[in-house]
């Protein structure tokens, strides 16, 4: 799917990216392009947009800088990379600006502009990139938030499709760029022994975690104005709970994809405040840029229902947080338990497990039975560890490549944003207190509650 270009689809002839000096182009960005150069993916200029008073040669600076500490420097890609590269320095507000952006396009006719930039800044540049004529046949990509709630998504969606057409906007997720993501949906329908399995009937609980075992890493402001659940729990967490519960698309064609994860999310109710614990960790208004008594949120846990003929009554649980046990992103969905036959080993239930992150994995928990004349038995687990090929794409490396070629596969539509923020909106706007809880614990003890009648939550660990 991804990497294909659609029929009748232009092939993007230059990038423009803003925010060229900013943190996500030095750790992301730049590494994306030196492969993307090496594989021949880049066609026309590559063209860096900042204020920082910087020259070419910094930015080229910067560049090598980014490449060696993510991933490494590959001469010939590289080099690639460096020949097409460009810079327009200047304020957002000023139209030379991107007058000089046109003038450095040259004979490019459709451009991709990637809005690596605060949200705040979107609505300017897309009037700036219309006004100088940037924006013409050309597509834009959008870092997430898309919006920080319902109404400011409809609002920003609106401002854009002033400038692109919907089939020209790509909402960049870097999370369906993943392997791991990407391979829930093809293990599901890949495999017939899971799918007749994957449904009420059979599935007790599902629960989806995001840990990650730091805490800001220097990100105080932003994270301060963002929180939990609207940095990862609204777009990455929900492109997982969609993968997961989806049902069979009609062909692996773009729309018929992306209609089936955005029914999911039209079958889930708005959250209410008793369905969610909010927490935040000792010492949080001790990190440089959390303003004093702010009650933004470290860590989130929720519960939810998707009212579908397969999932109907089977809880599906949400949980992340800075400052945990551990950082790993995986899915647990729990089987019921079959009836009791073996007096000295009561049932225990089994699950699919998909670790997500850091290594991905996809494991089976069973009971065998232990050695001995007597029918007790232990939980094992039957793990899939290993990988198949070796096209390893960087995720943005994948996702700027598909967008170039017009592949909108892996990139959020309109109303799957809405969505994610309709079911979210209630408890945002109305969130329930944050609770302390201790750096290296899961979290407050109210969030052991939300699980408590399905057998608390799963380790990670």
């Amino acid at each position: 799917m991804s990497g294909e270009t659609p029929n009748n689809c232009v092939v993007s002839d230059a990038l423009v990216f803003f925010g060229a000096t900013g943190d996500l182009a030095f750790k992301q960005i730049f590494p994306a392009l030196q492969r993307l150069a090496k594989r021949d993916k880049l066609h026309g200029p590559v063209i860096g947009v900042a204020k920082a008073g910087w020259t070419l040669d910094q930015l080229k600076a910067r560049a090598k800088d980014s490449v060696e500490q993510h991933g490494g420097l590959d001469p010939e890609g590289f080099a690639k990379l460096t020949s097409l590269l460009r810079y327009v320095d200047g304020d957002y507000n000023d139209p030379a600006t991107f007058t000089q952006v046109r003038a450095q396009l040259g004979e490019a006719k459709h451009p991709i502009c990637y809005l690596a930039i605060p949200p705040f800044l979107f609505a300017k540049v897309l009037e700036q990139l219309k006004a100088s004529g940037c924006a013409d046949e050309g597509r834009v990509v959008i870092e997430k938030p898309f919006g920080h709630d319902l109404a400011s998504a409809i609002e920003l969606s609106k401002i854009v499709h002033e400038v692109f057409d919907e089939d020209h906007v790509f909402r960049i997720d870097h999370y369906l760029g993943k392997n791991a993501v990407q391979n829930v949906i093809f293990f599901r329908f890949a495999n017939s022994f899971l799918e007749t399995i994957w449904k009420s009937q059979y599935i007790e609980s599902v629960q989806i975690t995001m840990a990650e075992e730091f805490a800001l890493q220097g990100r105080g402001a932003f994270y301060d104005a963002v929180g939990t659940a609207r940095d990862v729990v609204q777009n990455h967490l929900m492109q997982v709970l969609s993968n997961i519960a989806m049902e069979p698309p009609a062909t692996i064609a773009l729309e018929s994809l992306r209609d089936e994860r955005v029914k999911v999310l039209k079958g889930v109710a708005p959250i209410k405040p008793e369905d969610m614990v909010r927490g935040q960790f000792a010492g949080y208004h001790d990190v440089p840029g959390v303003k004093p008594n702010s009650d933004t949120e470290t860590f989130v846990a929720l519960r939810l229902f998707i009212h579908s003929w397969r999932w109907q009554g089977v809880p599906f649980y949400i949980r992340a947080g800075k400052s945990l046990p551990i950082t790993a992103t995986e899915v647990v969905a729990k089987f019921r338990l079959p009836p009791e036959v073996f007096p000295k080993y009561p049932p225990v239930s089994n699950y699919v497990r998909f670790r997500l992150s850091p290594v991905p994995c996809i494991a089976i928990g069973t009971s065998i039975k232990e050695a001995g004349e007597f029918f007790t038995g232990c939980p094992v687990e039957l793990a899939a560890n290993q990988e198949c090929g070796n096209d390893d794409l960087l995720p943005y490396e994948e996702l700027l490549g598909d967008a170039m070629v017009g592949n909108q596969t892996w990139f959020a539509r309109q109303d799957y944003v809405e969505e994610a923020w309709r079911i979210l909106d209630p408890v945002l706007n109305s969130p329930p207190p944050v609770q302390v809880y201790q750096p290296g614990s899961w979290g407050p003890e109210a969030a052991a509650k939300l699980t408590a009648d399905h057998g608390g939550w799963s380790d990670p660990k």
